[in-house]
């Protein structure tokens, strides 16, 4: 039997479905009082001036909260809501589609076409009290498209809420109580940076629609990115159990302050298999801080295009082995990247002070930021240290850039079996959609199936800008640079809208 492949789920439930129950803790287990924690948790004389001193000391510092978890939960419960939109939908749908008596699902008596149908879909998720005026923090998925929303608390009480402000990007959204009551209580903002893993966590949410669900479990990872979820993605991962309508939900600490909102599972059956990711706060704020002010987020722009940094990579642009960054494969002419001098080629490490070492993280750093905001750029070029002072433009600044379609029939000498170039002119340029500021390089216009350049993963309708660093401007440019390398060549290709390295085998 086949194994159902991993999947992203987003953890908002929509409709009604049938799980199985999780296994239930041991009953019999009880808790230990807080001085029997603090006698077992102890150091040894020994080692109590050490590190593993000092880790066993705030293991026991957490152990002492989690006896009072029960009190955290209680405090932090009224702050967490039920939410309940609904929206309708249009469908085709008849009668006779599955009636006895025959019929098409789509046709009603005589063949007359049936006309669209609305119904109303419901969906169930979670939500997030930050402001005792009102102001309710949950994910965009939760309430996409929604026609009415409705808030839960706690108590039972139902309120009707409208949309302040949302961030696909994120999946962050901003609610507001219509008629907010006069008790409303609010979470308290955590730092989500100062969590450490193996930490423990609260989820607390309505999963499958069971009202006020509290779940334990320890911070597995931070930092997680590249996970095709969202745009910006920067996920506390966790085990406490969260599912299907946890969404928009609070991730707390043991002092009860809210560290994240839950978000995603990552399942193969679209439940609960101890792997969640939650938003950080710091990320949540700031959003919701700008949704709330201006009714927008203004996202912070570098104007480089970046990839990851492999070994080969690291080699070709002769890199030391410790180096660890991003590398620089465009820069956007007259973006504050280009005014601070960055170039193709530039290891960016650093940035605000703070290391990068992915390409998500450093989009992360950079569009978390306000346009305007004035930072400090580290990079390494040709191995060498330096820096740059910059202040960061606005993504509605940064000019659309278009893909690029196949290429074009025609053959020219190249140095790889398989591969036809021609120079870049003016027909080229169009049907290809190379931006000007791209004045010159050598078009693969045909790979041949199965050939070395298939193979090499080349790709009809790449443009060919630089061969080992250096500009070509024809086919013979690159045969000669090719040829003349040893072990491997470095590529520079414009590919459907973006600039990348590419490390190739000289022969």
């Amino acid at each position: 039997m086949r194994k159902a492949p991993w999947m992203i789920a987003m953890l908002a439930a929509t409709g009604v479905a049938c799980f199985q129950p999780e296994t239930s803790p041991d009953p019999e287990v009880s808790a230990p009082t807080a001085e029997e924690v603090r006698v077992a948790m102890s150091p040894h004389p020994d080692e109590a001036a050490g590190p593993t001193g000092r880790d066993l000391q705030v293991s026991s510092a957490e152990m002492a909260m989690r006896l009072e978890l029960p009190d955290v939960v209680e405090k932090v419960m009224p702050s967490v809501v039920g939410i309940n939109t609904e929206r309708s939908v249009r469908q085709m749908a008849s009668p006779f589609g599955r009636s006895p008596f025959g019929g098409h699902p789509f046709f009603g008596p005589r063949g007359v076409p049936q006309q669209p149908q609305e119904r109303v879909q419901e969906g169930l998720g979670s939500g997030v009290i930050v402001d005792a005026e009102g102001i309710v923090l949950t994910n965009n998925h939760v309430i996409e498209g929604a026609d009415t929303i409705r808030l839960t608390l706690d108590d039972g009480r139902e309120f009707e809420a409208e949309v302040v402000g949302t961030d696909p990007q994120s999946d962050i959204a901003v609610l507001r109580f219509m008629e907010a009551p006069d008790d409303l209580k609010a979470i308290a903002f955590g730092d989500s940076d100062a969590l450490r893993l193996a930490e423990s966590v609260v989820a607390i949410g309505n999963p499958f629609g069971l009202s006020s669900t509290v779940t334990l479990g320890i911070v597995s990872a931070k930092g997680r990115g590249n996970m095709g979820i969202v745009d910006y993605e920067d996920f506390i991962q966790t085990d406490a159990a969260i599912n299907p309508g946890n969404s928009g939900g609070a991730l707390v600490n043991l002092r009860g302050e809210l560290v994240g909102i839950n978000t995603a599972i990552l399942s193969k059956s679209g439940g609960y298999q101890g792997v969640g990711f939650a938003i950080p706060s710091k990320m949540a704020r700031g959003i919701m801080e700008s949704l709330v002010e201006t009714g927008k987020v203004s996202r912070g722009w570098l104007g480089v295009m970046i990839q990851e940094l492999t070994p080969q990579l690291a080699s070709a642009l002769e890199l030391p082995e410790s180096a660890r960054g991003v590398v620089v494969s465009d820069v956007q002419p007259e973006s504050p990247a280009a005014r601070t001098g960055l170039q193709r080629g530039d290891l960016i490490t650093s940035i605000a002070g703070r290391s990068v070492t992915s390409p998500g993280e450093l989009k992360n750093r950079v569009g978390m930021a306000q346009p305007g905001t004035e930072v400090e750029i580290a990079y390494l070029r040709e191995g060498q240290a330096m820096k740059g002072h910059l202040q960061l433009g606005a993504q509605e600044d940064a000019a659309g850039v278009a893909s690029g379609p196949g290429g074009t029939p025609g053959f020219a000498p190249s140095p790889v079996d398989g591969l036809s170039l021609q120079a870049l002119n003016d027909e080229l340029r169009a049907q290809l959609r190379v931006p000007p500021a791209l004045r010159q390089g050598v078009a693969v216009t045909d790979v041949a199936p199965g050939s070395e350049a298939a193979r090499l993963r080349l790709r009809p309708g790449d443009v060919i800008l630089e061969v080992n660093r250096r500009p070509v401007s024809s086919p013979a440019d690159v045969s000669q640079r090719w040829q003349a390398s040893r072990g491997q060549v470095l590529v520079l290709l414009y590919r459907q809208g973006a600039t990348i390295f590419m490390t190739l085998p000289a022969n």
